[in-house]
């Protein structure tokens, strides 16, 4: 027995036409290394899709793709994340799902899962979907694991949530779940949702694994990653991770301190120089603080022109400042401090029965948090305020609060 573990494929995700080319064609090229490496069968830990309602284009390639796996008797098995999950609950995994190309293993009813079995192997699979802010938790906590733990055979538990006990240092100031959440007893455990390769064996809990994005999704992960992955797992739970590479990736960092912008300008230019970035992915990050002039007096659009032969240019100058900027004083303290002392210094005026005045300070901190949320690199104005529509939708739903 041989299975696939892919996760956070965000088919469909990218703003520039090149990179979300890629991430489609990186979908159907695992899908096809699956086919070649015979795998039995394939598991998606969530975020197929980058949003519940896909472009028609990355829809008919993943099509595609899973009815060439299915014309090779490969079984596909799958759990929303938390893109391609909708507050409503219809996502477009339910028009795959009815056309015969996938199951979807998440079946959550009065807080119970109940186990698909793939009838080749008598794999036994079931799964927790992710969703939007981390508002799964609240479905963990109803989770019976009782029935879960005490099942009999080879089970896989797919996730799409951030371990706590196993986030690397890029994610501790998000919250996670802690792996008591899972139930226990099951061989191997599929993770997705961060984006980072991971295993490790933990008593009672068999496998745990991330296999990390099938295609980097925004541009740090393109400068650090360079390129995605997933897992091939046997029987005897080997396993080995399988690089994507579609496109090498050349990352270039230049430090804008103390620099005019004419000096920025001659390093991109020598940098540029150095080797041949044909066909190649090239992330040009400038940060620091100008001497002098402004940003906006690098001739970023001129500059890019000068590789007309390279595949993609993406630039972050999210950290170059410079020094014209005035500085604006603030008082001094933890922004959550003062964010805090302002909303208690307007409790009472909310009048509306729906929310009780006790409540009002732990709903308004909430929905600061929901609206707080930062763009993704890639992610499109209409899908970014889409997702905090969603989130609000969801929080509301969870507290009883949506009418």
């Amino acid at each position: 027995m041989k299975f696939a573990h892919l996760a956070d494929c965000h088919v469909g995700g990218w703003r520039e036409d090149s990179l979300k080319q890629l991430s489609i064609q990186a979908f159907t090229t695992a899908i096809e290394m699956c086919v070649q490496e015979r795998v039995d069968f394939i598991i998606v830990a969530g975020d197929l899709f980058n949003n519940s309602l896909p472009a028609i284009d990355a829809l008919k390639e993943v099509a595609k793709a899973l009815k060439r796996a299915q014309d090779n008797k490969i079984r596909v098995y799958l759990v929303p994340g938390s893109h391609d999950y909708s507050p409503s609950g219809k996502t477009m995994l339910d028009v795959l799902e009815q056309s015969g190309l996938c199951v979807n293993v998440y079946t959550f009813n009065d807080g119970f899962l109940s186990f698909t079995v793939d009838g080749p192997t008598g794999v036994k699979l079931t799964g927790m979907c992710g969703l939007s802010g981390g508002l799964e938790k609240l479905k963990y906590k109803e989770l019976a694991l009782a029935n879960l733990e005490e099942e009999k055979g080879f089970k896989i538990f797919l996730f799409h949530t951030l371990l706590e006990e196993f986030k690397p240092p890029q994610f501790s100031q998000i919250e996670g779940e802690p792996v008591a959440s899972l139930p226990k007893n099951f061989d191997y455990y599929a993770g997705g949702h961060p984006h980072f390769v991971f295993q490790t064996k933990k008593e009672g809990y068999g496998l745990i694994t991330y296999p990390g994005p099938l295609f980097p999704n925004n541009f740090k992960e393109l400068e650090e990653l360079k390129h995605g992955g997933f897992y091939i797992v046997d029987e005897y739970l080997r396993i080995k991770h399988i690089p994507v590479t579609l496109k090498d990736t050349i990352p270039l960092y230049i430090n804008a301190d103390g620099k005019l912008p004419s000096q920025i300008e001659q390093e991109i230019k020598h940098s540029f120089q150095s080797q041949d970035f044909t066909d190649k992915i090239i992330t040009l990050r400038v940060e620091g603080t100008l001497d002098s002039g402004k940003p906006a007096d690098i001739p970023f659009k001129e500059l890019f022109s000068l590789l007309p032969r390279a595949y993609c240019i993406l630039k972050n100058t999210t950290k170059l400042t410079t020094k014209e900027l005035t500085e604006i004083p603030v008082d001094q303290g933890h922004v959550e401090n003062v964010e805090e002392k302002i909303i208690e210094e307007h409790l009472g005026q909310i009048t509306s029965a729906i929310i009780p005045r006790e409540k009002e300070l732990e709903f308004t901190t909430n929905l600061i948090r929901l609206f707080e949320k930062e763009k993704d690199e890639g992610e499109r104005t209409i899908d970014f305020e889409q997702r905090i529509i969603n989130d609000i939708q969801l929080y509301f739903t969870a507290e009883n609060l949506w009418k």
